[in-house]
């Protein structure tokens, strides 16, 4: 397959990830006319304080949820790979996944969380940077990586060209999502079971972050990542 030289592949832990970290970024990407994709690693069955909930139940409505907040964005496509929440492991099956979904597709960029972040940081989101970063190189890249995915479904290797990573404590890359946080906001609205009644609490916290992002930009509102170019 040919590289699509202005796709993006974006690689969320749960329902919800994307948007509170990149949505102003996918917004404005779809305005441009780039293809953006969503990979949905776990189905987040765990993501409520009431014991009472029932996660399939959850599970189902967080799918619905993140379907209508892509939709909005302008997202081409979304895969879930329904993992449990609190449950993905760096694991050769998990890897094989991502791997597949890269040479499907076969992005220019790939947009994922940050696992180098220190401390307190779920472990979803930890696993998720990281098996993102081993399926992009080497594995994605090479034959002899999981060659059935050649052999029988075609799917030839894919050389990613840049990885932007969410949530980094030293980001080297600012996008300018002025144009596009309201409709950020709007897209995690989508969220309900997730943002509830924090609306003006979430929007203040966006808000405040977007501006540090833009801190010595020549535009107000941001979104920061520390990018890494391949070669």
């Amino acid at each position: 397959m040919v590289t699509d030289k202005d796709g993006i592949l974006v690689i969320t832990p749960h329902p919800d990830d994307a948007e509170f970290g990149v949505a102003g970024s996918v917004a404005r990407w779809a305005s441009e006319g780039r293809k953006v994709v969503y990979v949905v690693c776990t189905n987040g069955d765990k993501g409520s304080p009431s014991p009472d909930t029932d996660p399939r139940q959850l599970a189902q409505l967080r799918e619905e949820e993140q379907k209508e907040a892509a939709s909005l964005l302008g997202v081409s496509r979304v895969h879930f790979l329904r993992y449990p929440d609190q449950g993905l492991e760096d694991t050769t099956s998990f890897r094989k996944e991502l791997v597949r979904m890269i040479r499907t597709y076969c992005p220019y960029t790939v947009v994922t969380s940050d696992p180098y972040r220190k401390y307190i940081w779920h472990r979803d989101h930890r696993i998720t940077g990281r098996v993102v970063l081993d399926a992009v190189f080497p594995y994605a890249r090479d034959y002899l990586s999981y060659p059935e995915l050649w052999k029988y479904e075609g799917l030839e290797p894919h050389k990613v060209k840049e990885v932007l990573l969410w949530g980094a404590e030293s980001p080297n890359y600012h996008l300018d999502i002025s144009q596009t946080f309201s409709l950020k906001l709007d897209a995690l609205r989508c969220h309900r079971s997730q943002v509830g009644d924090r609306d003006l609490t979430v929007k203040g916290f966006l808000e405040e972050r977007a501006r540090r992002a833009a801190w010595e930009e020549d535009f107000e509102l941001g979104e920061a990542f520390y990018r890494v170019e391949l070669r």
